[in-house]
């Protein structure tokens, strides 16, 4: 056995340790999709208060986008949020007890402001990413139970509003480091204005407009200019109200409608060829080159050196190792700083991993008929058009089941919360970038592009489509996202396949991560 093989050997099991812990560290974060499932409940109670002039005339259309009960439909969600915010937070409270019955060091006391835990750590760093997780988990909590008593009252149920509020208190009170007492005095205003009799107090108005937001923020300050009398700002706030649901509306209307219609034609065409397939069988469209291999002239340990080498270790590695170095002040607040951090990580990590792949492979050349194909005549857009809508329902239905599957957990790609909670428009370029540019260019040149191909010279072309779908999957090492990414991945190898034009699924890749991008803006900006 040689040097070479040896390293290669240890190299591959430590990035397969590596990535497992990733993976399971990802088990005990929450999902990405319960928060943005929370923005677009805020959205569609914000658009319920919609009331356009004529509208008897906009009845149909009104009926068509929002919900027939909103406010059960939000209570439901925001119950569930809370039921799995608690899960959460259940989990962090044993870590924290587990950790300072093993050892004596004495918390600090304030948390960092860092919430990822590393289990690499020393205890005392340990400790302090807990704390900190545990301060935001019980500051999510609490903004929770802030809306659901809204909700709760506007359905004329004002002992569970009342009830849910006084959770709040129990939570500041027992909260170590504490949270904001805004919590608990925002929560005393609540209770105040629905109580009976009503009991006002005196900054319940300031509270209401630094603590609340969009639809529970213009429902408490009409209760509360109710109780006052005053018809000046009662009469402005809904005016504001009315402004705010047309804007919701608008963006409900963006969000469903371009998806839906796009699943909607991507149904019919898996439909259409599902059945051209069983009445042509090879000769249809979608068996097109489906067995036709690549003459792969590199072996496994070509395919492992470039996975492990150029994109584990480069990743997960060598970039980090080199960022850390860099007089960067830490951590990055500013929006933008962190846009440009991500680009140049993304840039440097795509840079190294495309050089290992170019000397890997680069005494084979000149490659073989059919290597990283790009041809611009050919119909590699409707390829890429085409996988978009069919992988819309596709990968909709498996992430329903996913959701089931991990009830909340599971961790999710950090550059979505960014651009979720990102407002700003240099930063929302910048994100877009990374994902609907830098994104499809790099990962389709090296998970189709080149892994694919190279599997077919041990497996037929649709066990390579699995494999490198899977691969695909975990690379992005959070456990909640493996199975929705598989299905794209599969996807993706089904167009590239049978177009054999890496366009397609560059297109595909391109037209998905905008899609999100844009999703994620308007609801952000909704709320």
């Amino acid at each position: 056995m040689t040097i070479k093989r040896l390293v290669l050997i240890v190299s591959t099991l430590i990035a397969i340790g590596l990535a497992t812990l990733s993976l399971v560290s990802s088990w005990q974060k929450p999902q990405f999709q319960s928060r943005l499932e929370l923005y677009q409940t805020n959205i569609a109670l914000q658009a319920q208060a919609w009331q356009p002039e004529g509208a008897d005339n906009l009845g149909g259309i009104r009926k068509a986008i929002l919900e027939d009960q909103p406010l059960q439909s939000a209570t439901k969600q925001y119950q569930e949020a809370k039921e799995s915010v608690q899960t959460n937070l259940d989990k962090v409270q044993n870590q924290l007890t587990q950790l300072r019955s093993q050892s004596k060091i004495v918390p600090p006391p304030k948390p960092l402001p860092q919430d990822s835990l590393d289990t690499g750590t020393s205890p005392e760093l340990k400790l302090q990413q807990l704390r900190q997780s545990l301060y935001q988990q019980q500051k999510l909590l609490a903004e929770l139970d802030l809306n659901l008593g809204i909700l709760q009252a506007q359905q004329g149920q004002p002992d569970a509003a009342l009830k849910t509020w006084s959770e709040v208190q129990n939570l500041v009170e027992t909260d170590n480091p504490p949270i904001s007492t805004e919590f608990l005095e925002t929560a005393a205003a609540l209770s105040g204005i629905w109580s009976n009799p009503p009991r006002i107090l005196p900054d319940a108005q300031q509270l209401i407009q630094r603590n609340l937001d969009g639809w529970f923020r213009y429902t408490a300050l009409i209760q509360l200019y109710q109780l006052q009398q005053r018809q000046e700002p009662l009469l402005a706030v809904k005016a504001e109200q009315q402004e705010a649901a047309t804007q919701a509306v608008l963006r409900l209307t963006l969000i469903g409608t371009i998806p839906f219609l796009a699943a909607l034609i991507g149904t019919f065409l898996l439909i259409f060829l599902f059945i051209q397939l069983l009445l042509k069988g090879k000769e249809s469209l979608i068996a097109q080159n489906g067995d036709l291999v690549w003459s792969t002239p590199w072996d496994a340990e070509t395919i492992i050196q470039v996975f492990v080498v150029g994109f584990f270790f480069m990743g997960q590695v060598f970039v980090p190792l080199l960022l850390s170095v860099l007089p960067i002040p830490r951590p990055i607040t500013d929006v933008r700083l962190q846009a440009v951090s991500v680009l140049i990580s993304y840039f440097l990590v795509a840079a190294g991993a495309l050089s290992v792949l170019y000397l890997s492979i680069k005494k084979y050349f000149p490659l073989p008929r059919l290597w990283f194909k790009f041809q611009l005549r050919d119909y590699w857009f409707l390829w890429g058009l085409g996988g978009y809508c069919a992988a819309l329902p596709i990968v909709v239905v498996v992430s329903l089941i996913n959701q089931k599957l991990w009830q909340g957990q599971g961790g999710s790609n950090p550059l979505l919360q960014l651009a979720l909670e990102s407002q700003d428009f240099v930063a929302l370029g910048i994100f877009f970038s990374t994902a609907a540019i830098a994104a499809p260019l790099f990962e389709e040149m090296l998970f189709r592009g080149f892994l694919l191909p190279s599997l077919t010279r041990y497996l037929p072309v649709w066990g390579s489509i699995l494999a490198s779908s899977l691969l695909f999957a975990i690379a992005h090492l959070s456990l909640s996202e493996v199975l929705p990414l598989t299905a794209l991945g599969i996807v993706l190898g089904v167009v590239y396949t049978r177009s054999r034009n890496l366009l397609a699924p560059m297109l595909l890749h391109s037209l998905w991560n905008s899609g999100t991008l844009l999703s994620l803006f308007l609801l952000g900006n909704g709320n």
